[in-house]
């Protein structure tokens, strides 16, 4: 958790960011200020990132964005950056190239166009799906999905029936062996899985919507914006945000694991708050502070 924070500055927080590894990739979701101090601080490799997911053009989201790049430039950077975004990102972007034709390394940007859930990245062991948020502009939160692995076949199996390199092929596919004799060896016998893919969900700034919780369903590790505790509905309503109530509600239909919260307004600064409102609906909820890190 690189800033845990809203857009009004306090003293202790920074806003929106948060650093994601996956399998020895590291992704960067939204940038707002201090994003770049925030790693440092932190311990994550800055050159090692390699995509930047950003929910939508808020200052307190996005403001981070220009200072993290020239970093990258300055630092030596060369392999390209893929930044995925909504459209009204590209203008920030190409603003941000006009006056640093300098940098030496391509900025790849995705933008975003969705009603609902799809897949926007996709690499051998992970796809990441963006979906549409309800805020004052277009945003989009993230779902980021390992896939199914291919099955393991025991070492011990391989020499006890004496395995052909076909025969380990068919097993990590999935299949039970059969042989020309007709024998069959069951794959649940002789393999097995090395892991039970996870799934971890981001969702920036949004009032909640009658599908979210259906989007959701089944995802290990929700993050989810709580800006605002339940007596200030009113105000989650009228700025499209969420209360800490509304989304320990989603957290439980959707059926999550773990629930995520921050983004906390800064009329209210006492995190304790937050997570006990929410735990008073859904238990497995956890008050975000900057640097905290959350396994998956």
């Amino acid at each position: 958790m690189l800033g845990t924070a809203s857009a009004m500055p306090v003293p202790d927080r920074n806003p929106s960011a948060q650093a994601l590894s996956v399998h020895g990739r590291y992704f960067l979701v939204d940038c707002g200020e201090g994003a770049q101090r925030s790693m440092v601080r932190f311990g994550v490799p800055l050159q090692r990132i390699d995509t930047v997911f950003i929910s939508h053009v808020h200052g307190d989201h996005v403001y981070g964005l220009d200072g993290f790049l020239s970093t990258l430039a300055m630092g030596g950077r060369l392999a390209p950056l893929d930044i995925y975004g909504p459209r009204n990102l590209g203008p920030m972007l190409k603003f941000f190239l006009s006056y640093n034709e300098w940098i030496g390394f391509e900025l790849r940007f995705h933008p975003l166009e969705m009603k609902a859930p799809e897949v926007i990245l996709e690499t051998k062991s992970l796809e990441v799906l963006a979906l549409p948020l309800k805020h004052g502009v277009e945003t989009y939160g993230f779902i980021f999905r390992e896939k199914e692995p291919q099955w393991n076949v025991d070492k011990d199996a391989i020499e006890k029936y004496g395995f052909t390199l076909t025969e380990i092929g068919t097993l990590k596919r999935g299949e039970d062996v059969i042989r020309e004799d007709g024998s069959r060896i069951p794959l649940s016998e002789v393999a097995y899985k090395p892991f039970v893919p996870r799934s971890y969900a981001y969702m920036s700034d949004t009032a909640v919507f009658p599908e979210e919780a259906a989007w959701l369903k089944g995802v290990d590790v929700l993050y989810h914006e709580a800006t605002f505790l339940s007596e200030y509905a009113d105000q989650a309503e009228k700025r499209k945000h969420s209360t800490t109530l509304q989304a320990a509600q989603v957290a439980l239909e959707a059926g999550v694991r773990k629930l995520i919260i921050a983004h906390y307004s800064s009329r209210s600064v006492d995190a304790s708050l937050y997570e006990a409102e929410c735990r008073s609906v859904f238990p497995e909820t956890f008050a975000a502070s900057d640097g905290d890190v959350f396994e998956i």
